[in-house]
């Protein structure tokens, strides 16, 4: 397994090691000793996955209180997965790291709590992986637009499929201080 650093602190791009034969390959995914040793202390309450069309873009969400930290990888097609730092005391706040994700790279993303997150999808269809450290509350979880401008984040989708939620997203400015980490 290799783990390599982003520029906002506490991310984490883990490429894990593939063993492949003519039958297929196998992967070994989540091994607590492994990822903590990593830099990966997680205990992980939830798994979901997510099944979307191209050009579906799910995000910026977060939650506060009971914030979720992510590791998150595609098992089938090819997603832009994006994360902005949301830590207010942090010196990158506001900025994001965006990363392709797909089945043929089998890399995992590591988001953890303080990040909004989401992701764009790039290829015909994709299937997401969420592993989760704190159980989804949806009477916490808070959102701002995909294309904020004042975060630019430079999706590869001109005019993404949105939930009716995320359409209505308000900027980053706009969200109360006390919600961010």
């Amino acid at each position: 397994m290799k783990i390599l650093t982003c520029e906002l602190e506490g991310l984490l791009i883990v490429e894990p090691d593939v063993y492949g034969d003519p039958r297929g390959f196998f992967v070994e995914t989540w091994n607590a000793r492994r990822y903590r040793d990593a830099g990966i202390d997680a205990t992980f309450v939830q798994d979901n996955f997510s099944f979307s069309q191209r050009g579906t873009l799910r995000g910026l969400h977060f939650q506060n209180p009971l914030a979720q930290g992510k590791l998150v990888s595609v098992w089938q097609g090819e997603v832009f997965d994006v994360a902005v730092d949301l830590r207010r005391r942090s010196r990158t706040f506001g900025q994001w790291h965006g990363l392709a994700l797909t089945s043929e790279n089998k890399r995992q993303f590591w988001v953890p709590p303080g990040f909004a997150h989401g992701f764009a999808v790039i290829s015909e269809t994709a299937l997401f992986h969420y592993k989760c450290t704190e159980i989804y509350s949806p009477q916490n979880e808070l959102g701002f637009r995909w294309d904020d401008p004042e975060v630019g984040i430079k999706w590869p989708v001109a005019a993404p499929t949105l939930s009716q939620r995320d359409a209505r997203a308000p900027l980053l400015k706009e969200l109360p201080r006390e919600k961010l980490f």
